[in-house]
């Protein structure tokens, strides 16, 4: 491989030691809170921690039961988890103590992340005392603010203008900030030829900052490599690259801002609480996870986001844009806009807060555009942290989906696990599926898999933190250790390798008119998780002067319509047992139902039936070896609506079925036990088809319908039909 060139140092920039208006701004936002600590700064000193001292814990959750049960409560869970933990940020003493309320154990792993945020910056400022340039692309050796984002973009345009230029996206975000994109690839400025596209994200999560930085280091090494590294040239001549570093400005340039380290001592004798509020602001909005929505459907004044979200570190309002997407929006995994008792939604204060509908926000719809009108073949969000490469589906395949079938696993789940394979022997990270980590629906990936059938994988990027010192994004890129050399630069190498390969995709080759418009377009229902809505693709490109075309496209069927492998349980269990329950006391009357299953089954299932439309909840734990108990399945249905758990792959042994009465006052109900053997079946499937027209003037003059599939070419002669 060619050398790349070394990087033209950046300016030094002026370490920020005062924030200025942004900390008066965020003075008199907090300033009311802080006086209710106390008035004089030794007071504040001494009670902020206790009500603005994030923390970051690792949760005990032996089992997927107790995953589910953490996501109720409505805390900031972290995308870092294990087969037996999740880490949570906790942002108050009231998170505390919903979590001990809720009897989890945990350990703390970052004690105050305020502190930690100043110790991060020190580290910065060492690092960026001792070198010239980082070895990244850009010679950076610190975090970008949004600024530099832009100004970084802007560079790369003027400097490489035959195969780098800079666009917006469509829609300005509600506080006034345009979302920016730059292009990559040969003869960036002609018209669409029949290229496929890959897209490359950062900062849905506005804390997230190492997932902005590896996309426009990836940006600058295409750039730069374009012409004098033989492979980059190489693809860059069969593709194009879209990279959106940010797109959540709004978010990102709060959290940026107020969690750079800013000494505000200098704004003492300017805080009117006498440094009680200086102390107070410097937490700001560091963790802040989603944009600046405030009410739905309403916009705010531009600039006046600081002002509005009051919460600590921005935890409370806004949307949680990965639930947001049109991929089964609403289901598992995403808060709802009212609290609903026993569901994963607290409401509009949720961190995974879905928003008031689909694409309801203006980032979502930008993404949303990009992805319509392009045949994006490949596609990566980035996000932080815990070293995952993760691919849909995001909700388990055992899960019922909305059209009564269990969702199963992806069409593609074998092709997805297999690249997902080959770039994570080059980052190191664990390939698995989404729900693996726990249920999430309304994400990137799970919309446009299923609407366009092209890859798509979300990449956890980091070990420890969300932002962590700045030599460990340098390694997140290059590699380090056993993977140094290789690590994220490497696997995006691969997708984009992927992004080109034409037995991955379809291919429409022909004749027609040159300078003719092509036009591929498919309208379709996507479903959400209760309902669906109008979607579409819609993508063009225009016929070269030779007359001919070749178009790399996504399958014309989408995963969502193809038959897809379900498992189905037996028509009756082989084994089981039905158990009749007495009068239980509302609200804290539990009962305690033993069942001992002498055999392993595919499926245990087990019902709760009662005769009057009032509300029970229902509990399952297996018996260790110890005879602990351990969760292993809840149902905590809406009034009315009967309870039911199943719990797959179930070992023989002695499980509790435990009856809660959660207000009702029926005088029985009755517990079915079943055990089940399971057969392995597909759901039928169906083709769907393009319809490709052919444009003269905006007319169309030639209409075809095509069914394409992966690794498939047809050709076609439009040149008489779109005289």
């Amino acid at each position: 491989m060619t050398r790349r060139p070394r990087p033209v140092p950046h300016p030094r920039r002026a370490r920020r030691r005062v924030a200025g208006l942004a900390a008066l701004a965020a003075l008199a936002v907090t300033a009311p809170l802080a006086a209710t600590v106390g008035a004089t700064g030794a007071a504040a000193t001494t009670a902020a921690p206790s009500v603005f001292a994030p923390q970051l814990v690792t949760v005990d959750t032996p089992g997927r039961a107790d995953r589910t049960r953490l996501q109720k409560l409505g805390l900031d869970l972290t995308e870092h988890a294990g087969r037996d933990y999740v880490e949570v940020l906790l942002h108050t003493a009231a998170d505390r103590a919903a979590l001990r309320a809720a009897g989890f154990t945990y350990d703390v792993r970052i004690e105050n992340l305020v502190e930690r945020g100043v110790e991060i910056a020190e580290l910065n400022e060492a690092y960026a005392a001792s070198v010239d340039v980082s070895p990244l692309p850009s010679g950076r050796d610190t975090y970008r603010t949004l600024a530099d984002y832009v100004a970084d973009m802007t560079t790369l345009a003027a400097d490489f203008p035959g195969h780098v230029r800079m666009f917006d996206l469509a829609n300005p975000t509600l506080d006034g900030n345009t979302v920016h994109a730059i292009e990559i690839g040969a003869d960036v400025d002609k018209k669409a030829s029949g290229k496929p596209t890959f897209l490359l994200m950062g900062l849905h999560h506005a804390r997230e900052w190492p997932s902005g930085e590896l996309a426009m280091e990836f940006a600058t090494d295409l750039a730069q490599g374009f012409g004098k590294d033989k492979k980059i040239t190489r693809m860059l001549k069969r593709a194009r690259v879209l990279v959106v570093p940010v797109v959540n400005p709004d978010g990102f340039d709060l959290s940026r801002t107020d969690g750079e380290y800013v000494d505000l001592r200098a704004l003492n004798d300017a805080d009117p609480l006498g440094g009680t509020g200086t102390v107070l602001a410097t937490p700001g909005q560091a963790y802040k996870r989603k944009n600046c929505r405030v009410v739905d459907g309403q916009d705010i004044p531009d600039g006046t986001c600081r002002l509005t979200l009051t919460s600590p570190g921005g935890f409370g309002l806004g949307v949680d844009l990965n639930r947001n997407y049109g991929g089964f929006w609403g289901g598992p995994g995403a808060a709802g806009p009212v609290p609903a008792a026993g569901e994963v939604e607290a409401g509009v204060l949720d961190p995974t807060y879905r928003g008031a509908s689909a694409f309801s926000e203006p980032e979502t719809q930008n993404i949303q555009t990009l992805v319509r009108e392009r045949q994006v073949t490949m596609m990566i969000s980035n996000h932080t942290f815990s070293n995952l490469i993760l691919r849909p589906n995001g909700v388990a395949p055992t899960t019922i989906g909305p059209d009564g079938n269990p969702v199963g696993n992806a069409p593609d789940e074998k092709g997805l696990k297999a690249l997902g394979a080959r770039m994570s022997a080059q980052n190191g990270y664990l390939n698995q599926n989404s729900w693996q980590l726990y249920d999430t629906t309304g994400t990137t990936e799970d919309w446009s898999y299923n609407a366009t059938g092209g890859y798509g994988y979300t990449f956890e990027i980091g070990a420890h933190e969300f932002h962590p010192p700045f030599p460990e994004v340098v390694d997140e890129y290059l590699g380090a250790g056993e993977h140094e050399g290789r690590g994220n630069r490497a696997a995006y190498l691969l997708a984009l390798q992927h992004a080109i390969d034409t037995s991955k995709h379809g291919v429409l080759k022909g004749k027609a008119p040159k300078g003719a418009t092509l036009r591929l377009r498919k309208d379709f229902e996507s479903p959400t998780w209760e309902s669906s809505f109008e979607d579409h693709l819609d993508s063009t490109i225009t016929v070269g002067r030779k007359g001919r075309f070749s178009w790399v496209v996504n399958p014309s069927t989408r995963p969502l319509l193809q038959s897809r492998p379900i498992e189905e349980l037996a028509a009756e269990p082989f084994a089981g047992e039905t158990i009749e329950g007495g009068t239980t006391e509302p609200l804290v009357g539990t009962v305690d139902h033993e069942y001992v299953a002498r055999r392993a089954s595919d499926v245990l299932r087990i019902d709760l039936d009662w005769p009057t439309p009032d509300d029970f909840d229902l509990e399952v734990y297996r018996k260790d070896a110890s005879g602990e108990l351990v969760e292993v399945g809840t149902s905590g249905n809406a009034p009315g609506e009967k309870e039911q758990v199943q719990v797959p792959d179930a070992a023989a042994g002695t499980y509790v079925v435990r009856v809660v009465n959660y207000a009702s006052v029926s005088p029985s109900y009755t517990v079915e036990v079943g055990q089940y053997a399971t057969r392995s079946t597909f759901t039928d499937g169906r083709r769907e088809k393009y319809t490709l027209t052919c444009e003269v003037g905006g007319k169309a003059l030639a209409t075809r319908k095509v069914f394409i599939d992966r690794g498939q070419v047809k050709r076609f002669d439009l040149k008489r039909a779109c005289r």
